[in-house]
């Protein structure tokens, strides 16, 4: 009588998840000539405006630096990440947009802007508004970068946890922000550090901010989630035309 062994077991799980549903949804996609034409437009045409404004700005060059250099330093970030990781066309766009924001507002100070003056008085509000816009769409654009990144580099899809992963890094960007704000400020004489951060007496202005910054990521997600998701579908697809 020969005796039973038990089964072997197999080494990996059966009801483990084939590598397919853990990978990222999206495949690599390589920067290419084509996809440089819509960044390098958009670069072409912001350079003159960059330009001028840094030489002819009112508040200094100083005060033009601490408020557009984090959105020059992302726009280099992306393109030293342009050739192994090209974003959607729709996230080039935004960083156009935002970095307009950022530069009118440098150009002036926030506190300080014609347009954020002429709605104050128009509204009638105890304040110029415009530092509340900046800080909106600091969470507003961002929040397709950090979102595109997510779901094209993690095995994260489309849902609850991407939307709320995206608004909490976007909340901590601003939140870190506002740190460098303060050193920033520190770092300043009075008058300039006043000028920079932009407070208008506002005690809550740096929650304020942080707050804004999350409505932006929110809305930006509810608003144009699908037409942000059609622009990486499309850039996918044009990678695998080129590449076949």
């Amino acid at each position: 009588m020969t005796e039973q062994r038990p089964a072997m077991q197999p080494a990996v799980p059966l009801d483990a998840p084939a590598v397919d549903s853990v990978a990222p949804f999206y495949p690599p996609v390589r920067g290419s000539r084509e996809e440089a034409r819509t960044p390098l437009l958009l670069a072409a045409v912001l350079a003159p405006i960059l330009v001028a404004t840094f030489f002819l700005s009112p508040a200094g060059k100083l005060n033009w630096l601490l408020e557009v250099g984090p959105g020059l330093a992302g726009m280099m970030a992306l393109a030293a990440t342009f050739r192994r990781f090209p974003m959607s066309r729709w996230v080039y766009v935004c960083v156009f947009l935002h970095i307009l924001v950022l530069t009118y507002g440098g150009y002036y100070t926030y506190a300080l802007t014609p347009l954020g003056n002429w709605v104050r008085d128009a509204l009638e509000l105890s304040r110029n508004p415009y530092d509340r816009l900046g800080h909106f769409v600091q969470g507003f654009f961002p929040a397709f970068i950090i979102r595109e990144v997510l779901l094209r580099s993690t095995p994260l899809r489309r849902g609850g946890w991407l939307n709320f992963l995206t608004g909490s890094v976007a909340l901590a960007i601003s939140a870190f922000y506002e740190l460098l704000e303060w050193w920033a400020a520190l770092a300043l004489d009075p008058a300039g550090g006043d000028a920079f951060l932009g407070t208008q007496g506002d005690i809550w202005d740096a929650q304020w901010d942080m707050f804004l910054a999350l409505c932006g990521a929110v809305l930006a997600m509810l608003l144009f989630g699908r037409a942000h998701l059609r622009s990486v579908e499309r850039l996918v697809t044009r990678a695998r035309v080129t590449s076949t």
